[in-house]
């Protein structure tokens, strides 16, 4: 399945430690920018925003 994924703005400017997100219904992925190949973590919506919460 092809995903539009992005980076997120926590991980853009000068940093080399990328992660990008993407959306599918209800389900949040989030994957390693440098290595997009190696798989990704599937979140369920609640759960990302609580991880990004605590990114805060």
């Amino acid at each position: 399945m092809n995903r539009d994924w992005f980076k997120r703005s926590y991980s853009q400017g000068d940093n080399t430690d990328c992660v990008e997100a993407a959306f599918d219904g209800p389900l949040r992925l989030l994957r390693d920018s440098k290595n997009p190949h190696s798989g990704h973590l599937t979140l369920p919506a609640s759960a990302y925003r609580t991880f990004i919460e605590g990114l805060k």
